[in-house]
C-alpha cells in the first residue's frame, strides 16, 4: 500500500540520517532566512513523516521560519497527487495563484502543477536523475534567489509581464501582446524605422511575432527587448533591452533601443539604457555588452559614448555597414 511504501522510505531516510547526520542543501538555509525576513509565508509539504519533518527542522535550526509543517501521511494520496500541497495551502490560508513551490523531484513538480501552483525546479545533484521539465523555471543553486525572483516566477507562470527596472522618469517591463498596438505606430514612424531592421508592415504579423517572443524569449534567456513607459503618463514610449546576436562571427549580447521621436533629445535613451546595463550587470551577471550603430546615427553614437561604451571596429550587420561599440561591466 501507499502508506507502507512511505513507512519504508521514512525508515530508510532515518537510518541514513543516523549514520551521516543532517546536511542541508547548500544555500537553502540562507534562502529560508532571506524569504522569512522579507515577510514571505513559508511551509514545508513533505513525503516524510511528521516526526521526521519535526526532527529535521529542529536539527537544522530552521523550525521558527515555517508557519506550517505538512506531511503526506495526513492525506489520502501522496505526490504526484496534489493532496499534500493542497493541505499546506489550506493550513496557510494561501491561494494557489499567490503561491510558489520549490521542488527537486519529478513527483514533486507534477504535484505542484496538479495543484495549479507555480513551481521552481531545483536541479539537486543529490536527488538523482529527476525530470523537472514541467517546472516554470529551473535553478542549479539558491544563490541570488530572493523574494523578487519568487514574485517573478509567479508572474511568469501566469503569463504576466515582469517589471525590469524603475528610473526617475521611466519604468521598463516586459512587453505584453496588448502593448503591440501602442508600439506599432512608433515602429512605423519613418524617422524611427530608418534605423530598425526587419519591421513588418502589418500589425497582425507583428502581433503574432510578439506572442511567440513573449512565450519563448523572455523566459528562455531571462532578457529580451522590453517596453519603456513614462512614469507619469503610464504610456509606452519605446523599447529597450538586450538581444543575442552573431556579429562578425562572434556571439554577442547586444544593447538595442528605440523611442518615440517626441522623446528624443531629453535624455530618455541614456536613462533607459543605463537601467538596462545596470540590470545586465547586477541581475544577469553579464560581462560584455555591445551595440551596433549606423554611421549617420549621431544621437545613438553620443548615447553609447555617454554610457561608457567604446568604439571597437566597423562591422557588417544585417547587410549594412555599422560601428561596433562595446562595454565591459
Amino acid at each position: 500500500t501507499t502508506n507502507a511504501l512511505l513507512d519504508k522510505l521514512n525508515l530508510a531516510k532515518k537510518k541514513l540520517h543516523e549514520k551521516e547526520g543532517y546536511i542541508p542543501v547548500e544555500g537553502v538555509d540562507a534562502l529560508i532566512k532571506r524569504l522569512y525576513k522579507d515577510g514571505v509565508q513559508l511551509a514545508i509539504a513533505s513525503s516524510s513523516s511528521p516526526k521526521e519533518i519535526e526532527t529535521v527542522v529542529k536539527k537544522l535550526g530552521i523550525k521558527k521560519y515555517f508557519e506550517k509543517l505538512v506531511s503526506a501521511s495526513s492525506v489520502a494520496n501522496p505526490k504526484p497527487s496534489p493532496d499534500t500541497f493542497l493541505l499546506a495551502l489550506e493550513k496557510l490560508g494561501a491561494a494557489p495563484e499567490n503561491t510558489v513551490i520549490i521542488e527537486d523531484s519529478t513527483f514533486g513538480v507534477k504535484a505542484a502543477k496538479a495543484a495549479n501552483v507555480a513551481c521552481i525546479g531545483f536541479i539537486n545533484p543529490n536527488s538523482g536523475n529527476q525530470n523537472l521539465n514541467d517546472a516554470d523555471v529551473l535553478i542549479e543553486s539558491f544563490d541570488g534567489i530572493d523574494k523578487t525572483f519568487i514574485e517573478n516566477t509567479l508572474l511568469r507562470s501566469q503569463g504576466k509581464p515582469l517589471t525590469i527596472a524603475s528610473t526617475k522618469r521611466l519604468f521598463i517591463r516586459e512587453l505584453a501582446v496588448s502593448d503591440i498596438p501602442d508600439i506599432y505606430p512608433i515602429y512605423s514612424d519613418p524617422q524611427v524605422k530608418k534605423y530598425i531592421d526587419n519591421i513588418d508592415d502589418y500589425l497582425e504579423l507583428e502581433m503574432e511575432k510578439q506572442k511567440a517572443y513573449i512565450q519563448n524569449v523572455y523566459s528562455f534567456y531571462g532578457f529580451g527587448l522590453w517596453g519603456v513607459f513614462g512614469k507619469t503618463s503610464k504610456k509606452l514610449i519605446g523599447r529597450c533591452g538586450l538581444e543575442n546576436e552573431t556579429i562578425d562571427g562572434t556571439n554577442e549580447i547586444m544593447l538595442s533601443y528605440l523611442l518615440d521621436n517626441q522623446h528624443w533629445g531629453y535624455g530618455y535613451a541614456l536613462e533607459c539604457c543605463e537601467a538596462v546595463l545596470k540590470y545586465a550587470k547586477e541581475q544577469l551577471e553579464l560581462k560584455r555588452i555591445v551595440a551596433v550603430i549606423d554611421f549617420d546615427n549621431i544621437r545613438s553614437i553620443k548615447t553609447a559614448e555617454k554610457l561608457g561604451m567604446k568604439y571597437e571596429k566597423d562591422v557588417v550587420f544585417n547587410n549594412r555597414n555599422r560601428h561596433l561599440y562595446s562595454i565591459y561591466l
